[in-house]
C-alpha cells in the first residue's frame, strides 16, 4: 500500500516570511506539531515548538520581529506520496521522525503522514 492512501491531505502550513509569533498562534489554534513551512507549493522547512524555544526564545530574539525562516529547521526528512508504507516506516524509524511531510514527484507539498498511521496500515 502506498502512503497516499493513509496520509492526511489539506494540512495547514505557514510561509517562511510570517513572524514566529504568527506561527506560534497558528500552532496553538490548530493544536499541531510540527508546522510545515512552504513557499508556494514547495516545502522549505518544518517549525517545531523546540525550534521556537531554542532558536528564538533562548536566543533572546523577539518572536514578533523574527521570521519563521530564522526559526525553522530547513533540513526536512520527507517521503513521496507513491512510496510503499513499509519503506516509509523504515525511513521514519531510521531518522527518529514521528510525522513525515509528503511531497509529490514534482516536489509539491501534499500532506503529512504519521508513524502511527503507517504502523496501523502495515499490520
Amino acid at each position: 500500500m502506498q502512503v497516499k492512501h493513509v496520509m492526511t491531505r489539506g494540512v495547514e502550513w505557514i510561509s517562511p516570511d510570517c513572524t514566529v509569533q504568527e506561527a506560534a498562534e497558528k500552532k496553538k489554534s490548530l493544536a499541531i506539531e510540527p508546522l510545515p513551512v512552504c513557499e508556494g507549493e514547495r516545502l522549505v522547512g518544518m517549525l517545531t515548538d523546540r525550534d521556537i524555544t531554542v532558536r528564538i526564545i533562548a536566543g533572546g530574539h523577539d518572536p514578533n520581529r523574527c521570521t519563521v525562516r530564522v526559526a525553522m529547521t530547513p533540513e526536512v526528512i520527507c517521503c513521496f506520496e507513491d512510496q510503499e508504507i513499509e519503506e516509509v516506516i523504515r525511513l521514519s524509524q531510521e531518522n527518529q521522525v514521528l510525522d513525515l511531510p509528503v511531497v509529490d514527484r514534482n516536489g509539491r507539498f501534499v500532506g503529512i503522514v504519521s508513524l502511527n498511521s503507517l504502523a496501523l496500515q502495515a499490520h
